[in-house]
Formats: C-alpha cells, structure tokens, sequence
C-alpha cells in the first residue's frame, strides 16, 4: 500500500475524492514503512501517547466506523474498542505492528468495496455521535481530513525516529 499516485488535476468529484483518499492512505503507509516494532512504538512528544502504531490502530478504527458501521449499516464492533472510544486504539498493551496493519488494511480492503458499491455520493448513514445523517462525500472528505491532520503526526513522529522527512 505505499504506492501513491498522485490525484488526476481534472477528475470528476468521486474520482477525484477517491484518489485524494488513497494518497493519503498511502501516505500513512510510507510513514511506517521500514520501521522496526519498537520505533513504531516510539513517542516523539511525551507525555503524548502518540505513536506510529497508534496512529495505524486509529485509522483502522475510522475507516470501520465511517464506512462499515455508517455508510453500509453494518452492525460490526469496533476493532479495539468494546466502547466505542477511539482513544483505545493509542493503548498499545499486547498490539503489534503485523497486527495492527493487517487490520488497517483489512478496514482500508473493506472501505473501498462499500465506497465502489455505492450508487452515488449522496448516500446516507447515520452517524449517532453527530445525531446525524450524513452523505459519503461527507465522509469520504472526512477522512481526507482525518488522514491529513494525523499524517502531519506521522511526519513528526517519524523525523524523531530515524530523520525522515517529507512527503
């Protein structure tokens, strides 16, 4: 998942949503790439929790909510909270990076096939904590957000690793 292509300059609004949130996908992805389980483990700003691998357990855990249990109506837990507390993703006790990307890629995997599936943008779930019904452009342009904000994270996380910086 580390390829990342750059969004067409003169696509239509689902081509273009969709590429934008696979750059991003592929973004997080190359910001792990190559780093041991012990650095993805690092936190580069105590006593932040943030780490690497939380990061990856967080966009599992986002990339389910919004399209599986939103989008598609799917009556599925969440990955690692029995709550519904996104912050349970950054407890790392007993999770592994193999473990954690597996599943990222699994929810990633699943996302696309709903996405795909969908008659339009303008399809509709119901997110509770907003008490609200929202459209998948929404949501597709949710996660671009989410994504954006956390892979800046990411940038920082890994600088402090090993010095990697960019894009």
């Amino acid at each position: 998942m580390t390829d990342r292509i750059g969004p067409p300059l003169t696509g239509g609004e689902r081509e273009t949503l969709r590429a934008y949130l696979d750059f991003h996908r592929a973004t997080l992805a190359m910001k792990c790439a190559g780093v041991s389980e012990e650095d993805m483990r690092r936190r580069a700003s105590p006593p932040s929790e943030l780490t690497l691998l939380g990061l990856v357990r967080h966009m599992a855990e986002v990339e389910r909510t919004w399209f599986a249990r939103v989008i598609n109506h799917e009556d599925v837990p969440f990955v690692w909270s029995e709550s519904g507390n996104y912050q349970q993703a950054f407890d790392l006790e007993g999770a592994t990076v193999a473990e954690a990307l597996a599943a990222w890629r699994r929810e990633v995997a699943r996302s696309r096939e709903i996405e795909e599936a969908a008659e339009s943008l303008d399809v509709t779930g119901y997110f509770p904590r907003w008490e609200a019904d929202v459209s998948l452009r929404l949501v597709i342009l949710h996660l671009i957000h989410e994504y954006a904000r956390h892979n800046g994270h990411a940038d920082f996380l890994r600088e402090a690793i090993d010095g990697t910086t960019g894009a």
